[in-house]
Parts: structure tokens; sequence; C-alpha cells
């Protein structure tokens, strides 16, 4: 199985592809606005994308869904997110304020399929399951792919730390129930690929990520 990433855009969103192999249909993970970068990485490998899965609906995860979708590829997200992500130029004007000018895009135009906690997903010849786990948004959710034994954990968990939860819609408390019911009762060598940052363990994370060691 094909697993490949690049850090794009202006806040260094971890954007991944996965496939059977080189040369075959993919699933693309996260989107920022960064069209570019994008089909960069799938010429690389040949790819093909056939799904576009959205963790959250923050602009630097799904302001690229019009840029992906409308090509045959379905961008799959959780309804608690579906407003969000319409509106990537509402996000960056509440978080930049006038040094939002020139970033502000339309209204995202592309369908979305919903996503719901449990779902498997089989797209491209690969298999995952849909983990809703609120907190950095409402509609927040991981993909697992059991096969391999990957987490992508999007704005959730990261190496030594966890999404942010000051954000519209954000919830600390939901954040960490979201961990400990959906997330630290994967297995311990699940490798977790997050949206931002470097890539790490579960294992890892229960010995030394601080915010964990609250609910263990």
């Amino acid at each position: 199985m094909l697993i490949e990433s690049r850090t794009l855009w202006y806040f260094g969103t971890n954007t991944y592809v996965v496939a059977p192999g080189r040369g075959e249909p993919a699933v693309i993970v996260d989107a920022p606005p960064d069209p570019q970068g994008i089909g960069d990485l799938l010429a690389e490998f040949d790819l093909t994308p056939v799904a576009l899965l959205l963790t959250h609906g923050h602009i630097d995860h799904a302001g690229g869904v019009d840029g992906v979708a409308g090509t045959g590829v379905v961008a799959y997200i959780h309804p608690d997110d579906i407003d969000m992500a319409r509106h990537p130029g509402e996000q960056l004007r509440a978080l930049l304020g006038a040094q939002a000018s020139g970033f502000e895009g339309p209204a995202v135009s592309a369908p979305f399929a919903d996503l719901s906690d449990g779902q498997i997903l089989d797209l491209a010849g690969v298999s995952m399951s849909v983990i809703h786990t609120p907190g950095h948004t409402p509609g927040h959710c991981c993909f697992h792919l059991d096969a391999a034994g990957v987490l992508f954990s999007g704005d959730q968990l990261f190496a030594g730390s966890i999404g942010r939860t000051d954000l519209p819609g954000g919830s600390y408390d939901e954040l960490m129930t979201s961990m400990k019911e959906k997330v630290l009762p994967l297995p311990s060598e699940t490798r977790v690929l997050p949206g931002h940052g470097p890539s790490t363990t579960l294992a890892a994370e229960r010995i030394s990520n601080p915010f964990l060691q609250e609910i263990i």
C-alpha cells in the first residue's frame, strides 16, 4: 500500500494520498487551497484521485475542495462541518482580520457526501473506518486504516500535543472525551499521521503527550 504526504499552504497542512500502489486510483486526505501542490503529489506517483476525505471544515484542510472535486472526485465530510467548509473566506476574516485580504475566495460549490461515526469507506481499493471525534470542530473525524495500522488524526492528535479548541465550535472537554473513548482504545502500535507536524505512534503519545496523561 502506498501512503505519501506533502506539507502544503501557509499553515503547513499535511495532505495525504492513499492508494494500493503507484499508478492506481487514490484517496486524498485533506486539501488546503493549494491545487498545484496537490496536483504535484498525485502526478509524482501517477495517481488518479477518486475521493477526498476531509477530517474537518477548517480552510487549511478543506479550502481546496473545489480544486479537487468536480472531476469525478467525491468530497466527504461530517455534516456538522459542512457549513464551515463552504465559507473559507469567513474563517480567514475571523482569524486574521485585515491580514486576510487576498486570501478570500468564493464559497465552496462542490457537493459533499456525508461521513458518520463507524462508517466503513471502501474507496480506490482501500478500506477505512470513520471515527467521529468532535472537539477541535463539531464534525471533526479521524480515519483508521486498520489493515496498515494507520490513523489519519487530522487536528485531533499531534506529536506531543492536541488540536486547539479555542476556535468557534471547539470544546476541550469534547476533544478529550473523543480522545478517551475513540482514539486511545486503538492499538498502541497505531501509526498516527496528523494534520500538522511529524508522524508519531499512539504508544509514544501515551508515554510522552502531556494532554493524554490527564486521561490515562
